[in-house]
């Protein structure tokens, strides 16, 4: 096998590889129907906004003692019972828009519980896949994980605006109800004596403290944990920022906006399937990755039309997908492997719960000023972030 898919030489990598390739695409299929269901129930840039607050809110508050639940549980049980959660959350979202006139009030009640299943459901998966693959594949194993993520994100935007075109809202959310029974069906056929378990412990005063601690003690780690926080907050809310720039700025349809989100995504997957063929990643790569993430978000901010927005779109995914996979293997190479699940957790809060801040914000900002301004202010960010990440990177591996 390649080296750019040497991990899927595990069995159980290779189950969770299918289960979570089906059912993310569920994920993005619900994540895009339901943005474009509130837009088009409120019309606001601002209710978009705040329905991003309610599926990371919770993320936000909750993920860190998520992640120190997942590095003392049994992740692959967990899993099992996350997952049903999640497709009953599915099934619920279905029955509100099958009807003539869903309450908004009611998606974004189940967009909260949603985002607090997540809260311990993303942990868990991030850091069972270092339980599934020896050491040496551990680095290919994360960047192929993420290259699960955005192979989902180009089929499930694309399948939600042909569904929402044609169905209807509510066959998204039942189409992704039932992509949950194959990764239910991938757990149940893993081998359990081929998992390289952590040890279970029991339960500790101050875990998440503990985690911040390790955290500030890596420079590499604090460092690109540091931009984060301000790229996450204000350049990484592209469920809100997308949606309000092809149908205001560009004055493009739904599909239009699906079609947009689809090519980001094909640019993250090649930017993936570059990173997986890389050696040991180290701070460098994120600095680079947040700077060409600013480059490009400016690019995208100034595009006039859909059709020069969609190759722009295209560069922004491989450079997100550099900056954000950087990060992540850096945590799960150089951390210890009893941290990984509050540290991937502490991530988690800057890059997605930080949409709960962020969202109001970029919603706000995009009926204020345009949605070309709310774009540009995150690529300004970005090529910040880079630059300060660089001079406090200077001599760190």
């Amino acid at each position: 096998m390649s080296k750019t898919f040497q991990s899927l030489g595990n069995r159980n990598f290779r189950l969770f590889f299918i289960g979570q390739s089906i059912s993310n695409s569920g994920n993005w299929l619900t994540s895009i129907a339901l943005t474009l269901l509130v837009l088009r129930l409120t019309g606001s840039g601002i209710a978009v906004g705040w329905l991003a607050a309610c599926q990371y809110g919770p993320i936000l508050l909750l993920s860190p003692w998520g992640g120190a639940f997942a590095d003392r549980s049994d992740k692959r049980l967990l899993l099992f019972v996350t997952q049903g959660l999640e497709m009953a959350q599915s099934i619920g979202l279905a029955i509100l828009a099958f009807q003539p006139h869903p309450s908004w009030i009611a998606l974004y009640t189940l967009a909260i519980a949603g985002g607090v299943v997540l809260s311990l459901d993303n942990p868990l998966r991030r850091s069972f896949v270092t339980e599934m693959v020896p050491e040496e594949h551990r680095q290919n194993a994360v960047v192929l994980y993420s290259m699960i993520v955005n192979l989902s994100r180009i089929f499930g935007p694309a399948l939600a605006g042909l569904l929402v075109a044609t169905l209807g809202y509510g066959w998204c959310f039942t189409v992704d109800a039932v992509t949950y029974l194959a990764v239910i069906a991938c757990l149940a056929m893993m081998r359990s004596s081929e998992l390289l378990r952590v040890p279970s412990r029991p339960r500790r005063h101050g875990e998440v403290r503990e985690g911040l601690r390790y955290l500030r003690s890596i420079p590499a780690l604090w460092i690109t944990y540091g931009m984060l926080a301000a790229i996450g907050l204000l350049a990484y809310n592209f469920n809100v920022m997308l949606p309000l720039f092809v149908t205001r700025a560009l004055h493009g349809s739904d599909a239009e906006f699906t079609m947009v989100y689809s090519i980001l995504s094909v640019g993250s997957l090649a930017g993936a399937l570059w990173v997986a063929r890389r050696g040991r990643v180290s701070v460098d790569y994120a600095i680079v990755g947040a700077a060409a993430l600013g480059v490009t978000l400016l690019g995208l901010a100034a595009a006039p039309n859909v059709g020069i927005a969609l190759p722009v779109a295209f560069a922004v995914g491989i450079a997100s997908i550099l900056y954000t996979t950087s990060t992540t293997a850096l945590v799960q190479v150089r951390a210890r492997p009893d941290m990984h699940g509050r540290l991937l957790a502490i991530q988690t809060m800057f890059l997605v719960g930080s949409s709960a801040v962020g969202g109001p914000i970029s919603g706000w900002i995009a009926d204020a000023f345009g949605t070309r301004a709310l774009i540009a202010m995150g690529g300004v960010v970005c090529v910040i972030a880079s630059a300060l990440g660089y001079v406090a990177a200077r001599g760190t591996p």
